[in-house]
């Protein structure tokens, strides 16, 4: 059956568990592994997101095309020297989703969560709050066991695909993930959580997916800085009580509705959009097909 919000509540009030928990069942009856198994997969993840996060910090890291690079090191130098604009926890974010999402294009190691274009986002949010609060890893990977339990409801009654439902399907999902990830960090229970993922879906509701050349670098690098954010200050939303008048299910069924509607040039093609671009097209020309000037 297709996993829903509906369905994961009721479960948390039958059998009287957490959303992490019912997550790591679900895992462990799906793939036969224990739950020390399921952890330990789980480290090496946490493991990995830490590093992709942090490897471009200090040092600029260029794409395999050498379109783009160095973000991470120019947003991370911004948080180290400056009064920034919205403070140090968010900036910071920024640079380390950045980080990962130039590890990804440089070809180095990261963990798709939930696709390789929204990688950063994830990494960043958790990283993000373990400085600010100093979780245990063991609270981190509790917090990536909610977060694929609200991203199986997407990938169950939507998509995660930029070539399917646009980048709302790739940095939106995974920003609801994130979101809900943070409350369940921070204490609250699965109304909060849902309502922080709804928030950070309607947010980003509508996003193409453009690529330049079609290569996972730009503007995707900066719509996975601007995910972290948005991720965060969903949370901040639903802890705040803002009220959401739609229900989880009820947004990702919108975010497929949306998606299905994209024309074929606004969906990872790179044929529309940003990629159509008159800057674009000459930056693909010379970085992606080698055209001499």
């Amino acid at each position: 059956m297709k996993t829903t919000m509906e369905y994961i509540k009721n479960r948390i009030k039958e059998e009287n568990k957490e959303v992490w928990e019912i997550a790591l069942e679900d895992e462990m009856e799906l793939t036969g592994k224990s739950k020390e198994e399921v952890f330990e997969l789980l480290q090496k993840s946490l493991d990995v997101m830490k590093e992709s996060s942090q490897k471009a910090l200090d040092k600029k890291l260029m794409s395999m095309t050498k379109m783009t690079g160095g973000n991470a090191k120019s947003m991370n130098n911004y948080f180290l020297s400056e009064d920034t604009i919205m403070g140090d926890l968010p900036t910071k974010a920024m640079a380390m989703a950045f980080s990962t999402s130039e590890v990804n294009a440089s070809m180095g190691k990261i963990v798709a969560s939930p696709t390789a274009g929204s990688a950063g986002i994830v990494p960043a949010s958790l990283m993000a709050m373990r400085e600010k609060y100093g979780y245990s890893d063991e609270e981190l990977i509790k917090a990536i066991l909610v977060a694929t339990e609200f991203g199986q409801i997407i990938a169950d009654n939507a998509t995660f695909a930029g070539a399917e439902g646009g980048c709302q399907a790739e940095c939106g999902s995974a920003a609801a993930m994130c979101a809900a990830a943070i409350c369940y960090l921070r204490g609250c229970d699965i109304d909060v959580m849902e309502d922080a993922a709804s928030i950070a879906l309607l947010s980003i509701m509508g996003l193409v997916c453009d690529p330049i050349g079609g290569m996972v670098e730009f503007p995707c690098n900066i719509r996975n800085a601007s995910g972290v954010i948005n991720a965060l200050s969903a949370a901040d939303m639903a802890i705040a009580g803002v009220k959401v008048l739609v229900t989880f299910d009820e947004t990702v069924d919108a975010l497929k509705e949306v998606g299905d509607a994209l024309p074929a040039s606004l969906r990872e093609t790179g044929e529309g959009g940003v990629a159509a671009c008159p800057s674009a097209i000459r930056l693909k020309r010379k970085y992606i097909d080698k055209e001499e000037d």
